[in-house]
């Protein structure tokens, strides 16, 4: 099948990419020239494991193609993709101006070729409910009708988005139209082949899955956050509870890890997207705004305990940062609580030196030049008084804490992920702070 994709950020390339691996012809649009440079080159823009293999693939076997002739591509293509940013405005609602541009062009499009065939016109992006309907306004103002607006949120996970484009847990299809649907069936059957299921809806309910899925795991995330305070404060270890809540089938075991907070392109995005549409609809969604607070108030935990180590005062302190990104296995820096805790110690007078596997250039649009960046995570730790962890990387999951030990003058972790144990903090004779486990003091 020939498709297009409008926008080559994380969602578009990603998708772009499956797709043409799945044998369909993709033209891929963007209007960013550097961008589209490198990646009519062969260069992967993003930081994805999986995904260069397949993508230099499809560029080989000529499936994959790069363009910022949007006209040319919408030609083309049976099904156009609409991957574009919808950034958070002001008052936490999502910005739809690229989609509605973009759709506002396409219908110009359709009109100078109206006796062309039939268009899906595919919402990729993350969007409010009303969104697929704002769309066909767009085009059907330009006095066309031959096309059909579908809503196909994506459920990508950063870090293992191929994995999750390939195998899906579900496709979730919101359209009015039987061949809309046949068409997408078409498109996804070859993804689902273990049996997993594609859903199918109106647009808005399809557009509320994204927001409801998303929002749900967020809660998820802060209640444990919360629950993981409690624990401090009760004497409990916020992961034997946490293996006791996992194990029962009506909860399972996923999204139960304590930390600094939740970060992200979706998470905070789309909560608060949620939060703003349930007070426009008189319906508001008051958990949220809770989650939202609470969020906000965990990236700062970490804070609060090195601060009440020091006894207030870490003026020329030197900290070493392991983990910048806001989770392992991307560059991605949106929402990272490694910012916020950086940017609050750094306020008190304290140094920070910093290592992350992939996101060391990606930390220094917001970080700028105000920390050292350190070519691995040992290279963090030379003249620095305590070590900071802030991503849960693998390979800073089992180091020589002997070394650790040996490197940092005033013999402290403070761990914002929980990678050790307070046994082996023990064991070795390092004071150690976790969240939601009691604090090992030498």
């Amino acid at each position: 099948m020939n498709i297009s994709i409008i926008g080559t950020g994380y969602v578009g390339l990603v998708s772009g990419t499956c797709f043409a691996e799945m044998g369909n012809n993709v033209i891929c649009v963007d209007n960013n020239p550097d961008k589209l440079s490198k990646l009519r080159n062969a260069q992967v823009t993003i930081y994805e494991p999986g995904l260069e293999l397949i993508f230099q693939r499809s560029i080989e076997k000529s499936r994959l193609s790069f363009t910022d002739d949007l006209k040319s591509a919408v030609e083309k293509s049976d099904v156009i993709f609409l991957c574009l940013p919808t950034p958070q405005g002001e008052d936490g609602s999502a910005d739809l101006k690229y989609v509605l541009g973009v759709a506002d062009n396409i219908g110009a499009i359709l009109k100078a070729n109206s006796d062309k065939e039939f268009k899906i016109i595919v919402n990729k992006s993350t969007v409010p409910v009303g969104t697929a309907q704002k769309v066909s306004n767009e085009i059907s103002k330009h006095g066309v009708n031959n096309f059909d607006v579908v809503s196909n949120p994506e459920f990508l996970r950063e870090g293992f988005a191929v994995e999750d484009f390939m195998k899906p847990d579900r496709i979730v299809i919101g359209a009015s139209n039987e061949n809309s649907f046949k068409t997408m069936r078409r498109i996804y059957e070859p993804f689902v082949r273990q049996g997993n299921p594609i859903l199918e809806m109106d647009t808005a309910s399809a557009e509320v899955t994204k927001y409801a899925a998303n929002s749900y795991l967020a809660m998820r995330i802060t209640y444990m956050n919360q629950l993981a305070n409690y624990c401090e404060k009760a004497g409990a270890n916020i992961d034997l509870v946490r293996r006791g809540m996992g194990t029962d089938n009506r909860i399972g075991r996923r999204f139960l890890f304590a930390g600094i907070g939740y970060g992200g392109s979706c998470f905070p995005k789309d909560v608060n997207a949620l939060i703003k549409t349930s007070i426009e609809s008189e319906s508001e969604m008051t958990l949220l705004s809770e989650v939202n607070r609470v969020n906000k108030l965990q990236k700062l935990v970490l804070v609060t305990k090195v601060l009440d180590y020091y006894k207030g005062d870490i003026d020329g302190k030197t900290f070493g940062v392991w983990g910048l990104a806001f989770k392992p296995n991307t560059d991605d820096m949106r929402e990272a609580p490694s910012v916020v805790i950086i940017n609050e110690i750094l306020k008190y007078g304290a140094k920070v030196k910093a290592y992350d596997p992939a996101a060391m250039e990606a930390a220094r649009f917001d970080l700028k030049d105000t920390i050292e960046y350190c070519p691995d995570e040992f290279a963090a730790l030379e003249g620095s008084d305590a070590l900071l962890i802030f991503t849960e990387w693998n390979e800073f999951r089992n180091p020589p804490l002997a070394e650790i030990k040996s490197k940092i003058k005033d013999n402290v972790i403070f761990d914002g992920r929980n990678l050790f144990t307070p046994e082996q903090m023990k064991q070795h004779g390092i004071n150690y702070f976790s969240i939601g486990r009691k604090p090992v003091l030498i």
